[in-house]
């Protein structure tokens, strides 16, 4: 039987040092009341420049299709990759639902992988067990801002000749063998949702290299419509495929420019809270850090994870020293909307050990050393 997982109340920041924590610049606001003043507050030319500043940052050598949330843009990239109901796709068995529900939107059946217990990420292995002649596609996720290993995985899924598409929720600014997350697959998602390393309040961004779908992305987000020639006056345009209501508005990417412009310091300092959780922790009794230090992965330092021994009682030990830690994501073949897959045995073995430690722009490095010093005491 697996450990309770946040049993315990949620801190107040009143209370101490909490977990997650949303990095809003302080120009958001005024950029935010400058949209509220003009005729476009939904999806306009806000959300137009928005992508075009996020594909200058992050050298993006795709189209960028902003979306109301990370789910949305994920939905649209498995539509886009030809995914259809009956297919099978492998996927991480340890995510948050959104990587897994589009899916069951869809009728497609999930295959989930087991974790390699190393990085949480998914494990290669058990991958190579489960890809066969119905798998359709191999979709991944940079857990905690760790890349997978990404040669191994493309290798495999050329051997099948089906694409791959990147949860990249957690790895904004991470990068494989020197290039960035966002450059390396058929498709990628980012979420900006409230404790991402930038927020929109709540968005995604979806990257893809083949440039001839921007029309057709642009329209499954959008109802199905051609908005350019719908614009023009052009009424008579058809709609000839299924879309949806999954847009940016210009309030949201307001908040997003702002937080682009702050967005390479923040990784910065993100990056930096992480190593020095690395440099306090290494080879401390009942503790290892969820890494695999490949000096081919750039973390994006979103989370930092260990596997503690008897973790509820370091949870509570932190707690009473006004810590909070937790978990974030949990194993979806606990939740009944998936059926049952199998075993799963790595997954088994970290079930009752993964703990989460405070990383975000409200912590400070002497907030690391102290909850440092506080395992280092023991639990």
């Amino acid at each position: 039987m697996a450990e309770p997982k946040n049993d315990m109340p949620l801190m107040d920041t009143s209370e101490g040092l909490v977990l997650f924590h949303p990095h809003v610049p302080r120009k958001a606001a005024s950029m935010v009341s400058e949209v509220l003043s003009t005729r476009w507050i939904g999806q306009g030319p806000k959300v137009d420049l928005f992508e075009k500043e996020f594909k200058r940052i992050f050298n993006q050598q795709g189209p960028c299709i902003a979306t109301g949330s990370g789910t949305d843009a994920l939905h649209i990239a498995y539509i886009m990759a030809g995914i259809q109901a009956g297919d099978e796709v492998l996927c991480p068995l340890f995510t948050c639902t959104a990587t897994n529900l589009p899916f069951l939107y869809m009728g497609a059946k999930p295959v989930f992988v087991d974790v390699d217990p190393r990085t949480l990420n998914m494990s290669v292995e058990d991958m190579k067990r489960k890809i066969n002649e119905k798998t359709k596609a191999i979709v991944v996720v940079h857990y905690g801002g760790l890349p997978c290993d990404m040669h191994e995985i493309h290798a495999l899924a050329s051997a099948y000749d089906i694409p791959v598409i990147e949860d990249a929720a957690h790895a904004l600014g991470a990068a494989y063998d020197d290039r960035l997350v966002g450059n390396l697959s058929d498709f990628t998602m980012y979420s900006f949702q409230a404790i991402k390393h930038m927020t929109t309040g709540d968005g995604g961004m979806l990257t893809f290299k083949d440039n001839s779908l921007e029309p057709l992305a642009k329209r499954l987000r959008w109802f199905g419509i051609n908005r350019e020639d719908k614009q023009k006056g052009v009424w008579e345009n058809d709609i000839k495929e299924v879309g949806y209501k999954y847009q940016m508005t210009d309030i949201a990417a307001a908040i997003g420019l702002a937080g682009l412009e702050e967005i390479e310091i923040v990784i910065k300092y993100r990056r930096s809270l992480y190593y020095r959780y690395v440099d306090n922790l290494t080879r401390v009794d009942g503790i290892q850090i969820v890494d695999d230090f490949d000096p081919l992965k750039r973390h994006g330092a979103w989370l930092f994870t260990v596997l503690a021994d008897r973790r509820l009682d370091l949870q509570r030990k932190l707690r009473e020293h006004k810590v909070e830690s937790g978990q974030t994501h949990y194993r979806n073949d606990r939740y009944s909307v998936f059926g049952s897959q199998g075993e799963f045995p790595n997954m088994d073995l970290v079930d009752d050990q993964y703990l989460i430690l405070p990383l975000h722009t409200k912590v400070q490095m002497d907030d690391v050393d102290r909850v440092c010093e506080i395992i280092k005491a023991g639990w």
